[in-house]
């Protein structure tokens, strides 16, 4: 094996990782100690900063089997390092899942010794004196165990129960009694304990972190440097102003901590009976828990302590917790036969049977003589509450272009710091200045140049910004996406419950009978229809349940069941107990409705065998709950007396008529569907279906859902009214005017979400919609693509609100030309899996004109994002936090429109339940965007402002004094700073974006053109003080403003100033660099486009107000006490009025350089660097410009496109 191996851990997952191994090296860890001493700890310093140097300086390079220290670098953009210490743990056996025989037989003692091996067997093992112990390594990270494989010769994780793979069946056969005692025990070694453990650090060990941050030791570093050249006020106030800092930091960050350690263990540690065999079952901490126990869960439900799959019972789940959405749902049973019982179970794919850590089980259904019983599949920080609490541990950094710049823009003031040092050194030799005070001076120009309270001042502009936010409902967990949120250029919508009403209203009903529809009805609770089996249908198959009396569940669910008017009734505990076997929920008519139905409506009698029960009181024996990628639900039903059961089906047209057989689907289906779907309906398909006679409850519980879904009788259609909500379509117009993409990504028919899209603005009127339907290969034909092509007619019915969509009824246009064509493409869930996997080369293409994403899957959303964030988008998504989660997490600004204060489903959440939330954010987030570059430059240049100050005044061994530093640095730049960052969003958004980049060529220009124009003001007062009749090199004796007053006595002490602080040039550059901080002050804080005028920010322009008027009163009226505080020495008052002549042209000057950058800046650059022709730099608008030239597209009308084949053929 190769010395310096690197492997892969976490392999394809978000958080994959390569890892080196490393030995202990003597020698080296010798000479770094020395290294250590010789440079007084600052090589410590850097070698905790950096990781990888620090491991690399004290080891050397060995096999992962052989390393007692590991290196860790993360694969992603961020390239972070990490050093890990390799343990090692003595274990019976070397994998949790082994089947040791011994086990059965041995105990093994609680407890898991933190892991630490121990030379004694018997310390550790005495319980096993017949199995030699294996030495199994692992380290930990982030909360996480990683252990050694020999097999496979790397590190792995053990997640849980789906590491063996176990199939839906054998969950049930073999895994469903549970664990003994020893093999929990054992299974305990490599799991841990079952608890998300928050260790909230000391406050020792806090602080120590937080003040070996190289902010602070740079500021320590300073400090020490002013207090050693006597500048001991200004010291002393940075000290101050840094111990306020760290206490607050510490005060956040330790109440951060405390509020998700309380919030993660409120619920976490419960007693919960777990069974020891087939019968047997004990009470035990939730905390002894591992995966392969059974537990039981009570009636009256419980907070789950873990992930675990439910083979026995349904419960009512409250999932608020993890995904922000509020309504229940239902958990059904693991199949245990059929086509899905042999498939491997998998958390995502069986999340309807899965209950996971921290959701609420609210309650059970329960039957005679069964328990609710759950098999743990994964505990600890492995549940899925477990890696969303690691997420916030352990955040990933932000990646935003700004920050970077930031950085590099530091290292930029650091050059030419090192410039402005070695001038103090070259000039402090000529002059022969003593070489401590060359060491101190030059250093000092160090400190000066580089400031040490940007990082403080650059967040100010965010905090603000959230605080806005929190004032208009949006709430946020992870501030430094706001910046994010203003450089938006597309934003993906959820349909349901985000574009429209959460509500749907019913519209109509169309049975089917005998092939055939019947006229639409408008109301589903008629007499007539009582004993339907459409209105059984609609009665039965839903997920609602009672919770306190009151009907709770899907708001389409709840929409459905109570158009037909039925009552629903759950069992008792009591009632349960009573009948034998099943006491199911049961739904019914109103008694009174229900007798006049058999009175008055002979009609009843002669309907369809089928269709005519006896009894109309059902009770619902098996739910299969609603799936989004399946798009259906199925319940089984027996009525009344009735001794067969009956199947009742719902769910997406398309997917209903593939389960039917085919002579019940009416020959005009399609086009009765497409005319409802083109209006902007939602339609759902009912179906039915007698199941044998010899079916028993018990054989239903096993039944699988395949088998059960197959050979249906289609029933008919409900007619849903999906109203757009009133925000929808202005916001929408909003962000169209402010050029950013809206995109419709739902789980919706394809033809209702084109005529939404058309019908809130995403889609005008004359737009081409170009619908993507891909087929999968099949019986030696190859994948291919269809392109439809659609079109809004001239006429649309306005009062409806709806849109006609004519399918195939247009003619392709070939005089237009192609740039001037306006289209978009939609694409369906199906259509996209297809074009994912075989035409890889015309997803992008496809992602940059595609507007509809129909019929698709959560995964399928998120998958979008990503390959929009792969184009080089900015993107945005809102949604209702429900299916969106992944979606809204990984895109760059998730929206989740909840009632939830904070969802964690993503990084913002907003009370309002409609999307006027979006340019909300969009704007503050363009505010805090240009808030923090003003800041920046604004910083920066006060630096160089001071540079420039300080430099000239070396020049004749001069400084600025100990107040003049405290004054300029905290009254003027502090204050001015945060002030400068509360002026609000801007109240609309505008077609241009705020820069993303600090090293950009208007910005650099701007900054420095106000150098220049500062650098010569300075110089110009410098050089004009020295022209002036009275100047003469400052004395304790001068006294320029009286020169009649008479000279101080011989025998007058007068104290010596032997920094040469009071003089004629100090107090001109003081006086000119301080209005020239104010200046740059109002000239960098910008109004229009993205945020309020300044003169709206009160504090602000009053505080500026308040300094120009002090400045100006003691520098025209001298007042002694504040010149001999600032050490300030008294000129002629002649002189004065130039002063205040030269700082108003400097203004003057300044602020019309700024506004001409601002206007012509960037054109006049494009024209001097010849960048007008030059390719952009984002791949979308590459991209873009690629396909203006590409006369094949898009594809025309009626054109296949095939895998095989590179250009399309025409459809004969």
């Amino acid at each position: 094996m190769k010395a310096k191996e690197v492997k892969i851990i976490n392999q394809d997952l978000e958080d994959e990782m390569e890892v080196w191994g490393y030995q202990p090296c003597l020698w080296k860890t010798i000479l770094v100690g020395v290294g250590a001493v010789c440079s007084g700890g600052l090589l410590l310093l850097l070698l905790y900063w950096l990781p990888e140097w620090g491991v690399k300086s004290t080891c050397t390079p060995t096999s992962l089997r052989d390393a007692k220290t590991l290196l860790l670098r993360t694969t992603d953009e961020f390239k972070q390092w990490f050093r890990a210490k390799v343990h090692v743990m003595l274990a019976p056996g070397r994998k949790p899942f082994d089947d040791l025989d011994l086990l059965s037989k041995t105990q093994i003692p609680n407890g898991d010794g933190d892991h630490i091996p121990s030379h004694s067997n018997s310390e550790r093992h005495g319980n096993f004196p017949h199995r030699q112990p294996a030495q199994i390594q692992y380290f930990v990270h982030h909360s996480t165990k990683y252990y050694w494989n020999d097999a496979m010769q790397k590190f792995e994780v053990y997640k849980g129960l789906e590491d063996v793979k176990v199939t839906c069946a054998s969950i049930h056969s073999e895994h469903n009694s549970g664990l003994s005692k020893a093999l929990q025990d054992y299974r305990r070694l490599f799991f841990g304990e079952n608890e998300i453990a928050v260790i909230v650090p000391s406050l020792f060990k806090l602080l120590v972190k937080e003040v070996l941050n190289p902010f602070y030791v740079f500021q320590l570093f300073s400090v020490i440097l002013w207090s050693t050249d006597s500048y001991y006020y200004y010291a002393s106030a940075i000290v101050f102003m840094s111990i306020i800092s760290i206490v607050t930091s510490l005060y956040t960050i330790k109440k951060q901590y405390v509020m998700l350690r309380d919030m993660v263990a409120a619920h976490s540690v419960v007693r919960v009976s777990v069974c020891r065999g087939n019968e047997d079952s004990e009470q035990a901490m939730s905390t002894e828990l591992v995966p392969g126990d059974v537990i039981i869960i009570p009636a009256n439900g419980m907070i789950m302590p873990c992930d675990a799959i439910l083979f026995n019972g349904t419960c009512i789940v409250n999932e608020s917790m993890l995904t922000g959405e509020s309504v229940p749902v239902t958990k059904t049973s693991l199949p245990s036969s059929g086509k899905e019982a042999v498939r491997t179970y998998d958390i995502e794919e069986h999340k309807k049977h899965t209950l996971f850590c921290g959701t609420h089980v609210i309650q059970t259904r329960f039957y005679s003589g069964e328990l609710v019983k759950a098999l743990v599949v994964r505990t600890g920080f492995s549940t899925e509450k477990g890696q969303l609490v690691r997420s916030i541990l352990y955040p990933k950094p932000t990646d935003f272009k700004l920050y970077r710049d930031a950085y590099l823009f530091l290292l930029c003031l650091v050059g030419v710091a090192g410039v402005g040092f070695l001038y103090t050194i070259v000039l402090s030799i000529i002059n022969k200045v003593p070489a401590n005070t060359i060491v101190i001076e030059s250093l000092d120009i160090i400190t000066i140049t580089v400031p040490p309270a940007l990082p403080a001042a650059m967040t100010a502009g965010i905090v603000f910004a959230q605080r806005r936010l929190k004032r208009i409902g949006i709430f946020c967990i992870s501030p430094q996406r706001i910046n994010m949120c203003g450089q938006l250029n597309v934003v993906c919508f959820d349909k349901t419950g985000t574009l429209t009403e959460d509500g749907l209203d019913l519209w109509g009903i169309q049975r089917v009978e005998d092939g055939s529809f019947h006229p639409p009805e408008s109301e589903a609770a008629k007499e007539g229809l009582v004993k339907s089996m459409f209105v059984a249908c609609m009665a039965t198959c839903h997920s609602l349940t009672k919770i306190e009396g009151e009907l709770s569940g899907d708001p389409l669910d709840l929409k459905m069941f109570s158009a037909t008017g039925w009552v629903l009734e759950e069992p008792t505990e009591e009632e349960t107990a009573l009948h034998n076997p099943i006491m199911p929920t049961v739904v019914r008519p109103p008694k009174n409705f229900t007798h006049e139905a058999n009175q008055n409506n002979p009609l009843t009698q002669n309907m369809h065998e089928s269709s005519a029960p006896q009894s109309c009181e059902i009770g619902i024996v098996r739910q299969f709950p609603f799936s989004s990628e399946l798009q259906r639900m199925s319940v089984v039903v027996r009525r009344l007396g009735e001794k067969h059961m009956e199947a009742f089906l719902k769910g997406a047209p398309e997917v209903v008529t593939s389960l039917c057989k085919q002579h019940t689907v009416p020959q005009n289906f399609t086009e009765t569907l497409e005319s409802y779907t083109r209006q902007g309906f939602r339609v759902i398909a009912l179906a039915h279906r007698q199941l044998e006679s010899k079916l028993s409850w018990h054989k239903v519980q096993n039944l699988s859902r395949d088998v059960l879904e197959t050979n249906m009788e289609f029933l008919g259609l409900i007619i849903m009214q999906n109203k757009i909500k009133e925000e929808t379509a202005g916001v929408l117009c909003e962000l169209r005017h402010a050029n950013i993409r809206t995109l419709m990504v739902t789980g919706d028919n394809m033809l209702t979400a084109i005529s939404v899209a058309r019908d809130c603005g995403m889609v005008l009127p004359h737009e081409k919609v170009i619908i993507a339907d891909a087929l999968p290969p099949k019986d030696f034909h190859p994948a291919s693509i269809t392109w439809h092509y659609t079109e809004a007619p001239t006429h649309s019915v306005k009062d409806n609100q709806t849109v006609e969509i004519n399918l195939e009824d247009i003619m392709y246009d070939d005089q237009v030309s192609q740039p001037e064509q306006s289209y978009h493409f939609a694409v369906s869930g199906k259509a996209f899996a297809v074009i994912t996997e075989h035409f890889p080369q015309l997803v992008q293409k496809l992602v940059l004109k595609a507007t509809v994403f129909a019929r698709m899957s959560p995964e399928q959303k998120t998958q979008l994002v990503e390959v929009l964030q792969g184009i080089d988008y900015i993107v945005g998504m809102c949604g209702d936090g429900a299916n969106d989660c992944g979606a809204l997490k990984r895109a760059h600004s998730g929206i989740s429109l909840s009632e939830l204060e904070a969802s964690v489903a993503s990084p913002f959440t907003s009370s309002t339940s409609n999307i006027s939330c979006v340019p909300n954010l969009i704007r503050e987030g363009r505010a805090a965007l240009i808030t923090s570059f003003c800041v920046f430059k604004f910083m920066a240049l006060c630096s160089i402002i001071q540079y420039l100050s300080v430099t000239l005044l070396y020049s004749i061994l001069s400084n600025l004094g100990d107040f003049q530093f405290l004054f300029i640095d905290i009254a003027i730049i502090l204050i001015t700073v945060f002030t400068m960052s509360l002026n609000p969003a801007w109240k609309e958004l505008v077609l241009r974006r705020p820069p993303s980049s600090l090293i950009s060529g208007p910005l650099l220009f701007s900054v420095l053109t106000q150098i220049l124009t500062c650098l010569a003001f300075q110089v110009l007062a410098f050089l004009l003080v020295k022209e002036q009749s009275w100047y003469e090199i400052w004395t304790p004796q001068s006294d320029a403003c009286n020169v009649s007053s008479p000279s101080p006595s011989v025998n007058e002490t007068i104290p010596h100033d032997h920094k040469n602080i009071k003089n004629y040039e100090n107090t001109t550059l003081f006086y000119v660099s301080c209005f020239q901080y104010l200046a740059v002050a109002i000239i960098f804080s910008k109004g229009k486009p993205f945020r309020q005028p300044s003169y709206k920010n009160w504090s602000f322009m009053l505080y500026c107000l308040v300094m120009y008027f002090f400045l100006f009163f003691i520098m025209l009226y001298p007042i002694p006490a504040i010149d001999s505080f600032l050490e300030l020495v008294c000129v002629p008052h002649d002189w004065r009025v130039t002063v205040v002549v030269i700082v108003i042209v400097n203004a003057l000057v300044s602020f019309l350089f700024e506004t001409t950058i601002d206007r012509w800046g960037r054109p006049f650059l494009t024209w001097l660097f010849c960048r007008r022709n030059k390719p952009p730099r984002v791949r979308y608008r590459h991209l873009a410009l690629e396909l203006q030239e590409d006369t094949d597209w898009p594809p025309k009308p009626s054109t296949v496109t095939y895998t095989s084949t590179p250009t399309s053929l025409s459809l004969t």
